[in-house]
Parts: C-alpha cells; sequence; structure tokens
C-alpha cells in the first residue's frame, strides 16, 4: 500500500470519479426497475440484467472506505463523496448543517483568517523547499506580508489633524481584515487568502506554485442536494413542534446555501418548503450571471470593503455556479408561494399591485435582454403540482429562464399566454415537456405551440396527461392536426407520449406519423375507443411499444362499470369477458410470436413477436379480475394505487458475444424473471421506485420521463394514480 503514495492525486481522484459515475443512470436505459442481481457479462445498453449502473449505496460505500485507507485516498475520495448530498432524516440533517455551515460564535474571522494564512504560509514554502525544511524567518516575513495585503485600508477620506489626539497619547489600533461581512463565507476567505498569497509570491518569484489552503469544510465540494428522502412521519411530534421547532428552517438552509458554491442541482418537497423563504430563493436563483452587473472586473472582488450588505450578498454570489436544476415538486405552502411571489416581483416584475398576465407578457416582448433579469444558467425546472402560484407569478418565472430543455408544469396554473410567450423564444429548446391536468390550457395554445414554435421540435418526451377529474382540454381537430403536423411527431423521435383522456379515435391515429422511437405510451381514460383500434395502432404505428397504459380505457375492458350501467360492483360475467378480450384482442396479437415449425432444422431461431409491449397499466377492478395472471403474465402492484399486467417472461438481456436484445422466452430460473416475480408476489409491498411510466419528469438529472426515481418523487411518479 506504500506505492500508493507515489500515485498522483490526479490518478486517484480520476478512480473515484469512475467509481461515483458508476451509480449514474445511463442516457439510454432499461425501463425497469433497477435489478440487482450477479451476472458475468458485460454490459450493453439498454439492459435491465444485469444491471447498467451500480446502486448509490454501493458507489458511496466504495468511497467512504477509500477515506479510511490513507491520506491519499482520503483526499481524492472526499471530494466525490459529498458531490451528492440527500437528506434523509431530521437528525441526519441537523448534523449536515454543523459539518458544513460555519458557526460564527465558536471561530470568529478573525481566528479563521490568521489560522489558514499561517497554514497557507506554511504550506507554500515547503512546497518551495526540497528538503521540506521552513525558514522561520521567511514564513514570519511571508505571515506578515500576506496579512498586511488583507487588512483594511484607511478610509478614502482623510480625518482632519485637529480631531486626532497627539500622536505620542495615541494607541494604535488593532488590526483588522478585510472581509466585506461579519459573517462571510469560509470559501470565500480561503480564497482570497490563497489570491493574497499568490499575489504576494508572483511579486518576488514570477510563476511560483502555491498550493490552495486546506478548508476543512466541505461545503464546495457539493454539487447535488435534494430533500426527496426526507420524512418527520413517524417521529411522535406534536403540532406545536411541528409549527416551532421545525428541523428544515429557512436559516438553517440559507446558511449551507452560503457554504456551497459549486451547487448546480437543488430538490425540494412538500415537506420542507416552508423553509424556501426569499434569501433562499435568492441564494438558489442569484448565483453566477444574474448577480453580475455590468462592467464590473470579475477579479479583485474580494478585496473591495462593501458597506451595504446586499451588495456583499451579490458580490458573494458572482463568484458561484450557476443552477442547472432545480425542483420543487409539492411545494405548495403559503411560506414557498409567497417568497416566490416576492422574488418575482422584486426582480423580474415592476413594483406595482394588480398586474395582470398581459401586462407581464407585454414587459417581456418590449424590454430587452440588457433591461430584463434573466437566469441563464438553468436548464431543468420542474414545478409539479405547484397549484397555489397565479399565472401573473408563474408566467414570469418560467420565461427568465432562457436554457430550458426540460420543463414540468404538470398541475399548474400554466395558462395558453404562457406557452404563446415561450414558443416565442429564440433559445430555449425543450427535449421533455411535461403539461399533465393543466386546467388553464386551451387546444388551440396546445396546437400552436406544438406545432408553429421550433422550441418543442425536438422534443423527445411529451406528457399531456389527463383523467376523468381533470379531462385533456384538446379537441378532436386540434390532436388530430398535432398528430400529423407537430415538427416532434413528423421527425418520429418521440420514446415518451402520454395522450390520456384526449380524444382519441379511429381517424385520429390514422393520421398520425408513425412512431418508430416510441417505448412508452399512454392511452388512459379514453372510454369510447375500441381495444382493435389501439392494437392496430400499436401493430402499425408504434411497434417498439414496451410500456401501454390503458386505465378506463375501451368498452372491452371496463368490466361492465360504465357510466350508464347500474350496479356499483362489476359483475362476475363482465369481468371475465374483459379478461378473455385483453389477451384475444391486445396480448395475444401483439406479444405472441407467429407459430412456425421445421422438421429439416428443429433449432431453427424462432419468429420474434410482431411487436416489443411487455408491460401493460390496467385498473384495479380489471387487475382483481385477473388474479394470479396467465402463463408467464403476472401482476406488479405499485406502493400506492398503480398496477401493471408485466409478462415476467420478457425483458433486455445482455448477453456475451450478442449484446442487448428483447428476449421473451426468459427460463424460470432465469434471475431477471424471479425478480419480476418476487414483485409480483410482493403484492404492492414494494420501494416507491417500482413501477413503469413515469407520471413525474425527472429532472435533476436530466432523464426526462423515463427516468428512475425513488423516495417522493418516486412515489409522485409510480405510485400516484394522477
Amino acid at each position: 500500500m506504500s506505492i500508493v503514495h507515489d500515485y498522483p492525486l490526479e490518478l486517484l481522484s480520476r478512480i473515484c470519479a469512475h467509481i461515483y459515475s458508476a451509480c449514474l443512470p445511463p442516457v439510454e436505459t432499461s425501463l425497469d426497475p433497477l435489478i440487482i442481481t450477479e451476472h458475468g457479462v458485460p454490459v450493453s445498453l439498454p439492459s435491465t440484467l444485469p444491471p447498467s449502473y451500480w446502486p448509490e449505496q454501493d458507489s458511496r460505500h466504495t468511497l467512504s472506505s477509500l477515506c479510511l485507507v490513507n491520506h491519499a485516498w482520503y483526499e481524492a475520495a472526499k471530494p466525490w463523496l459529498w458531490r451528492k448530498l440527500e437528506v434523509r432524516l431530521p437528525r441526519s440533517w441537523l448534523s449536515l448543517v454543523d459539518e458544513i455551515a460555519w458557526d460564527l460564535e465558536e471561530e470568529t474571522v478573525d481566528q479563521v483568517m490568521e489560522k489558514t494564512v499561517k497554514a497557507a504560509t506554511d504550506a507554500a514554502l515547503r512546497s518551495a523547499s526540497s528538503s521540506f525544511v521552513v525558514n522561520k524567518d521567511a514564513e514570519k516575513e511571508l505571515h506578515a506580508t500576506v496579512i498586511d495585503s488583507i487588512a483594511l485600508p484607511l478610509p478614502e477620506e482623510s480625518v482632519p489633524l485637529e480631531l486626532l489626539s497627539p500622536v505620542a497619547s495615541r494607541e494604535p489600533s488593532p488590526r483588522r481584515f478585510r472581509t466585506k461581512s461579519k459573517s462571510p463565507a469560509r470559501w470565500e476567505l480561503v480564497r482570497t487568502i490563497s489570491d493574497a498569497i499568490q499575489t504576494v509570491l508572483d511579486s518576488k518569484s514570477p510563476g511560483f506554485y502555491v498550493p490552495i489552503p486546506r478548508d476543512p469544510r466541505p461545503g464546495r465540494f457539493v454539487q447535488h442536494l435534494d430533500f426527496n428522502h426526507f420524512r418527520t412521519i413517524g417521529m411522535r411530534r406534536s403540532v406545536d413542534d411541528g409549527a416551532n421547532s421545525r428541523f428544515v428552517t429557512g436559516d438553517r438552509v440559507e446558511a449551507i446555501l452560503k457554504e456551497m458554491p459549486n451547487l448546480t442541482v437543488f430538490g425540494a418537497t412538500e415537506y420542507m418548503d416552508g423553509a424556501l423563504t426569499l434569501p433562499v430563493l435568492n441564494e438558489l436563483l442569484l448565483r453566477g450571471a444574474p448577480s453580475r452587473g455590468r462592467g464590473r472586473p470579475s477579479r479583485g472582488r474580494a478585496f473591495i470593503n462593501v458597506s451595504d450588505p446586499e451588495e456583499e450578498d451579490r458580490e458573494r454570489r458572482r463568484e458561484c455556479v450557476e443552477l442547472e436544476a432545480l425542483d420543487f415538486t409539492g411545494c405548495v405552502s403559503a411560506v414557498f408561494v409567497n417568497a416566490l411571489t416576492e422574488f418575482v416581483t422584486t426582480n423580474l416584475l415592476p413594483s406595482f399591485e394588480d398586474i395582470s398576465e398581459r401586462d407581464v407578457l407585454h414587459r417581456f416582448a418590449t424590454s430587452s435582454l440588457d433591461d430584463m433579469l434573466f437566469l441563464p444558467g438553468l436548464q431543468r425546472l420542474g414545478l409539479r403540482g405547484v397549484k397555489s402560484v397565479l399565472p401573473h407569478i408563474l408566467t414570469p418565472f418560467v420565461l427568465a429562464f432562457p436554457s430550458l430543455t426540460h420543463l414540468d408544469l404538470s398541475g399548474t396554473r400554466a395558462s395558453s399566454e404562457l406557452l404563446a410567450a415561450l414558443g416565442q423564444s429564440p433559445t430555449v429548446r425543450l427535449q421533455s415537456l411535461a403539461l399533465s391536468r393543466c386546467i388553464r390550457l386551451t387546444s388551440a395554445g396546445i396546437r400552436s405551440f406544438l406545432i408553429d414554435s421550433p422550441v418543442t421540435s425536438n422534443l423527445t418526451e411529451l406528457n399531456l396527461y389527463g383523467d376523468m377529474t381533470f379531462v385533456s382540454s384538446l379537441e378532436e381537430h386540434d390532436l388530430k392536426d398535432i398528430l400529423s403536423l407537430a415538427p416532434c411527431f413528423i421527425r418520429g423521435n418521440l420514446v415518451y407520449l402520454d395522450l390520456s383522456s384526449a380524444p382519441l379515435t379511429q381517424d385520429v391515429l390514422d393520421v398520425c406519423q408513425p412512431l418508430q422511437k416510441l417505448r412508452s405510451l399512454g392511452m388512459s381514460h379514453v372510454p369510447d375507443l375500441p381495444l382493435k383500434v389501439v392494437s392496430t395502432f400499436i401493430l402499425s404505428k408504434a411497434p417498439h411499444v414496451e410500456v401501454l397504459t390503458l386505465v378506463g380505457t375501451t368498452p372491452e375492458l371496463d368490466c361492465g362499470l360504465r357510466p350508464g350501467n347500474t350496479g356499483p360492483v362489476a359483475q362476475r360475467g363482465t369481468v371475465r369477458q374483459s379478461c378473455v378480450g385483453l389477451h384475444s384482442r391486445l396480448i395475444n396479437p401483439l406479444c405472441t410470436p407467429p407459430f412456425s415449425f421445421s422438421l429439416l432444422n428443429p433449432d431453427s431461431r424462432k419468429s420474434q413477436a410482431p411487436t416489443s409491449l411487455r408491460v401493460v397499466e390496467l385498473s384495479q377492478v380489471m387487475l382483481g379480475g385477473l388474479g394470479g395472471g396467465a402463463g408467464s403474465w403476472r401482476i406488479v402492484r405499485s406502493k400506492g394505487g398503480r398496477g401493471w399486467y408485466v409478462d415476467t417472461s420478457s425483458g433486455w438481456v445482455s448477453q456475451l458475444g450478442e449484446g442487448t436484445c428483447l428476449r421473451r422466452d426468459l427460463g424460470l430460473d432465469h434471475p431477471l424473471r424471479r425478480e419480476l416475480q418476487a414483485l409480483a408476489d410482493a403484492n404492492g409491498n414494494v420501494s416507491s421506485g417500482v413501477g413503469w411510466h413515469a407520471r413525474k419528469m425527472e429532472v435533476l438529472h436530466g432523464r426526462g420521463m423515463l427516468g428512475r426515481e425513488d423516495g417522493l418523487y418516486g412515489a409522485v411518479s409510480f405510485a400516484y394514480q394522477g
């Protein structure tokens, strides 16, 4: 192990980077939940078995073990171990705050500056000496020079001599460091000291290498922070504790965000949305370019004596990296809504009340890029379920992001005016779009946005889901135009499509362009669509669909429970008829290979099924009638109210020498088939990430509607009906 000390730190860091990236899902992946089994063959994509990526806990455990090997591995693995943080338990959150945030009561600014300068000068002189012996006189001289360069300068306006006491009676004032505020970010102080040492040494020996001062706080390594797994349920806290003794408060979130200059991903949930105050939103959204004033130098601002607290915050945020992904799924608290409203009215809108959405759109249309505040770094935005934000606040907030590629507005008050204004953006190019259950959208607005705007021309994922509570606003003639004229349909690049509750008919589906890349299709809540039409459409237009949703669709699968029928319970005969119709009109024609047999070559390869369909989502009544399934088809239930009819003998399997293929003849002892049967036997006692055809867009990693999630995001994706 002593040989490791001779390896450069860059090599060890590259090894740790590969370990960290091993748990990240690839761009092209299987639609199945992550299944962990031993299978000794190389992986090619997409693959369910062996899995194409590690479980996250395996990567974290490996990195944490490397930190315990020696100091060299610790320095290499620590940045990757802290790169992604998921808050799970309240006590771990408090420990995280203590580890990252700076407690000024325990350690003052002057103490930190003194210790850091001493350690940095010692490290710089050691790197310059071949014998690693530091000259004490040189160290003291360099230390004093650096301290003097960081000390506060004299005021610009000199004090009159008559107001000063005599020179002999004056005591020297204590030296104060040139810190911009009483509570600066620790990483900012360390960088200021590093720049000061570099400047002093460059004046003496140009090109001299200065090592970066060591900062024990790990906040600078964090790039991902989310509360997806955070819960306070089951802690036996009273109502008073929940209201007055919160774990996640705005002050604590703001404190750790100040110490995370490289944060690029942030995810919030309804369990902590009361901490999303205005200062927290400012720390998240006003990083980087939004805080950089025009005509101001980017270097040397750390040495400016600033007295305005707001200017101090802007100076610090200018040096931070801008956010790339922001997820506010389910955030509906009054604290968050008021903070977002104040943020928009303060930074994006004129400061007067009762402004309408039309005035907002006019302001954005008539203002130039120099006059408006834009947030160009953000690429992925999730606002699913943020239904309390008014349209005149939601519209300017969404339009302030000119670089969006993933946008989830499901369950919000997004209007057709917002889509029209977004469609005129010259920079937005969406890849994934979710507009499910948006009650303010009109059929004409959706049609114009998908057909006439270049913003949606490169879409690969489109979610227009609606159910019997919030029926899709699309009309038949507009839907027919979308399927036949929209660039995203004409180009045939869609891999995910959900048209649930849309007015789908035989004529509408006939004009649809072939979708050869489509893998997941939602056609639920279309009660009058014949099952034969669905089968014909998949066979002729979308043969590569693997997942199909048919909840409340077609008269053949209603089990006799139609609005005009009497009786709240399905009759036994109608349930049996629906089960027989499902197999005879959908599963057998689409999923069964044609029969073939050769006496001359009995070992010849079997014929393939006409389509790739292997998962069908059905209603609870229909699933109850299917019982234990038929043949290899079994029922897999989610942690919530959804359920799927799954062919356990089908799946993407990576085979040695053959790559990845979709097999439909997996044996009873095959690992993948055993895992799928175990999910079926669990009868809903599964994790929140088990399911198919997500209803929520994966925003934090950029995997879109085909992404895999667990925790609260996974429950929203796969467990909830809506």
